[in-house]
């Protein structure tokens, strides 16, 4: 899948030019018309023509659909850059992303044929889990192939949700681990860039403190971080994963101040991948006294605050930096880049309290999920109009 197309080609299909464009162009769009959909089912009390319930569809389409989509485009972006190989492009990457849309597809109509329909959408991220790790062993690039397990983990929870789907296990537990890694790789990746990309910024402003380096503390947050989401993992809203998910929450906050967020406020590009990681430490807050204190708050709405909080705005994060970047535009947002970030957050934070809010549960979700697909409409459309040209400055 590192063949690359002839320019011609090329120039007359920027779309599969790099994997951030089809991916970030096919999560969002995706986002934005998926979740207002379920939520229509729900308040009219319709069914689909799925194998799953909604709630069930719905769950597995955020988590593997939109997040496994994002991931697809991050990753296969950013291994050209660990691997100085050529990157996935034209027919390869036409192939990949068209494999995604197939299984999004399936899951809406596998109703006739729920295990053909499992094994075409599993096949996207075993895909996807193949082509990085095989871009990174022929590099020999050790130092990233962590990430590469956790894309290969992914993978296996995504396979272990339709057996336990099909078979009548519980897919509970691989919702938990799919989120689990996904809560991993913000804390793992969102601590390389953050730091990495506040640093770059503040010396161009003339600053001289500067955000910390990566090291021991960063480790041993991690550690407790991974530990806290194992035990989430196996015994959800146990008191032992309620006093690990403390210990994880206060040490992700107080690395995000190392990184000095507070000095970023006159650039919302930059700013808001420090939001997304300060929502990931109020979801190992908000896990503990799910866990500790149930009758204080829900483990649904504690969950949230990862789904809609972290996942949600750290993805639009990086995805509106990368695309601004990638297509030859000033790396600063205007806006309508604002617009999106002020909307997935506040969607975000009405989910959030939902449960204390004036309205039935419907109407809660009604309102905190239109705005929080409202922000994924806008940056398609915001943003397709990049993705679908050549680059900047290309002729």
């Amino acid at each position: 899948m590192s063949a690359v197309m002839p320019v011609s080609q090329q120039r007359r299909l920027p779309l599969f030019e790099q994997a951030f464009r089809p991916f970030f162009l096919g999560a969002a769009l995706f986002a934005g018309i998926a979740l207002p959909a379920w939520i229509a089912s729900l308040a009219h009390g319709t069914t689909w023509p799925s194998h799953l319930a909604l709630r069930d569809w719905h769950a597995h389409e955020m988590i593997f659909g939109y997040f496994g989509c994002v991931l697809g485009g991050f990753i296969l972006t950013a291994i050209p850059n660990w691997t100085n190989r050529l990157p996935v492009s034209g027919a390869p990457l036409a192939a990949l992303s068209g494999l995604w849309l197939a299984g999004r597809i399936a899951m809406g109509i596998s109703a006739g044929w729920p295990v053909m329909a499992a094994v075409l959408d599993a096949s996207y991220l075993v895909a996807l889990a193949f082509v990085a790790w095989r871009e990174l062993v022929a590099s020999r690039n050790v130092k990233n192939l962590p990430v590469c397990v956790l894309i290969g983990l992914v993978a296996l929870a995504n396979i272990g949700f339709h057996a336990a789907e099909l078979y009548g296990g519980d897919t509970l537990v691989f919702e938990r681990m799919a989120l689990g890694i996904a809560a991993l790789l913000i804390a793992l990746i969102g601590g390389r860039i953050v730091p990495s990309f506040t640093r770059n910024w503040l010396v161009k402003q003339g600053e001289t403190a500067l955000p910390a380096s990566f090291g021991t503390f960063d480790k041993v947050s991690l550690a407790v971080t991974a530990t806290a989401i194992l035990s989430w993992i196996a015994l959800p809203s146990s008191p032992e994963s309620g006093a690990l998910f403390a210990a994880a929450a206060l040490l992700h906050a107080i690395r995000v101040c190392r990184w000095r967020f507070w000095r970023t406020t006159s650039e919302p590009l930059l700013l808001i991948l420090h939001v997304g990681s300060s929502w990931l430490a109020l979801w190992l807050a908000l896990e503990a006294v799910a866990a500790l204190l149930p009758d204080a708050l829900d483990a649904s709405t504690a969950l949230h605050a990862l789904t809609t909080g972290a996942v949600g705005t750290m993805t639009l994060a990086v995805m509106t930096r990368a695309i601004l970047g990638h297509t030859g535009r000033a790396l600063t947002a205007g806006p309508l880049t604002i617009t999106i970030y002020l909307l997935v957050n506040a969607g975000a934070l009405l989910r959030l309290a939902a449960p204390f809010l004036p309205f039935d549960r419907l109407g809660a979700l009604t309102v905190s999920g239109s705005i929080w697909a409202s922000a994924f409409i806008l940056f398609t459309l915001a943003y397709a109009p990049m993705l679908l040209v050549p680059r900047k400055g290309n002729s």
